[in-house]
């Protein structure tokens, strides 16, 4: 290895920049190869909340006899295109077997460790860029429309209090006293006061991106096709050498990783939203509507509307008629909203079938590492995976257990 060893990032979003910056710290030189650096991403396309709460798995027990139910309904929260379905089993087996009370119960306490410190690492990178004010530790709103719906979440609210989650239960009176926007229409509230949101995910991306570039990582728009030896192969006939790569690269990281012969699984569950920049309506925080999987977030550049999940592939062209049907039903839940001028979106979540991120070495090759596979939590973890990755490389001992984190466990 050279005297100034030289770390290659293949992945410009939240998570790939946020390595770049820890191994930039460390005294690295850093290079990132992105097809597109500056490009649309999951990483500033999402809902904008950090989400500390979220601590549980995707799959749940009895999820499997709603998820007809969802299919069925045009404005439902999941969406399959049967083209896509033979690729999608491995991982939907995988995914329906995480569904045990005894598989949730630890995944929400690896998590949990692992989403603990994420202001101690958020709040320094905002006071870098500048960004402090954009910061909003408001908590979230969750609105649910029925009584049965709120007791189905009863236990999953009860495990986060045991891993010292603050959630409040509040009539739905109360919740509208906090919105005023809201519909007279919901049953029950919780408020998570712990969780904050931030006024425009972009602008943070951006910025990061542009003071890593100011303080020295080469940032080059290739696309990585190949690993020979200790060097990226990419599609423009470049050859990128490194002593250490991150495989930081989202949803495509598994095929990275499968050049380098670790089996992953790792699929795109597209996320749709649309920010709609002169809403009507006036939100505080982020809201939930918990029955129906989408969320209203008030950003600096208008109201985001986001959620749903969509299994189509990496490669299948969007459906925008996701993002329409969101927009119809937050204005179910939000009378007074004006959706002119909607701006629709879909992006690419990287989730793996347990919820839980890629985070450690190759088994096969010491000096790779991926950081990949966050789901929901890519921006709330940005900072937090950064700083684990540079302990990972410089050989320090990281202060949660990775074993869980680890590729080696899709073997």
């Amino acid at each position: 290895m050279s005297a100034t060893p030289h770390s290659v990032v293949i992945g410009a979003g939240i998570i790939g920049l946020s390595c770049a910056r820890a191994l930039l710290r460390e005294g690295h030189a850093v290079t990132v190869i992105d097809r597109d650096p500056a490009g649309d991403k999951a990483s500033f396309g999402n809902a904008g909340g950090l989400g500390i709460t979220e601590i549980l798995p995707a799959s749940s027990p009895g999820l499997i006899w709603q998820i007809p139910k969802w299919l069925a309904d045009p404005l439902g929260p999941l969406s399959l295109r049967p083209a896509h379905l033979p690729s999608l089993m491995p991982w939907l087996v995988r995914f329906l077997r995480t569904g045990t009370k005894a598989e949730v119960a630890r995944i929400a306490s690896v998590m949990a460790g692992l989403l603990a410190p994420v202001y101690d690492d958020m709040l320094p990178l905002l006071a870098e860029l500048g960004l402090s004010r954009d910061l909003h530790r408001v908590g979230a709103l969750w609105i649910y429309d029925t009584e049965a719906g709120f007791e189905r979440d009863a236990p999953a609210h009860a495990l986060r209090r045991r891993h010292g989650i603050e959630v409040e239960t509040i009539s739905a009176a109360e919740a509208r006293r906090l919105e005023p926007a809201l519909a007279p229409t919901s049953a029950r509230a919780v408020v998570t006061p712990q969780w904050s949101h931030l006024s425009d995910p972009k602008r943070i991306v951006d910025r990061l991106r542009e003071a890593l570039m100011a303080g020295g990582v080469v940032m080059r728009m290739l696309d990585a096709t190949a690993i020979d030896g200790q060097a990226v192969v990419t599609a423009q006939g470049e050859r990128i050498a490194f002593d250490h790569l991150i495989v930081a690269t989202g949803a495509w990281s598994g095929r990275i990783a499968r050049l380098i012969g670790d089996p992953v699984l790792i699929e795109s569950e597209r996320g749709y939203n649309a920010t709609l920049p002169s809403p009507g309506v006036t939100l505080s925080r982020e809201v939930i509507f918990a029955q129906r999987q989408f969320v209203a977030t008030p950003l600096e550049i208008g109201l985001r509307i986001g959620g749903a999940a969509e299994f189509a592939g990496l490669d299948a062209k969007p459906d925008y008629r996701r993002s329409d049907a969101l927009v119809t039903l937050a204005r179910r839940y939000l009378p007074g909203l004006d959706t002119r001028g909607a701006v629709r979106w879909m992006g690419n979540r990287p989730t793996t079938p347990d919820s839980l991120p890629v985070i450690g070495r190759s088994p096969r090759r010491r000096d790779v590492v991926y950081a990949f596979g966050h789901g929901h939590v890519g921006l709330t973890l940005g900072p937090t995976t950064g700083r684990l990755v540079a302990d990972i490389v410089t050989g320090r001992t990281a202060p949660v257990d990775l074993s869980p984190f680890s590729i080696a466990r899709f073997a």
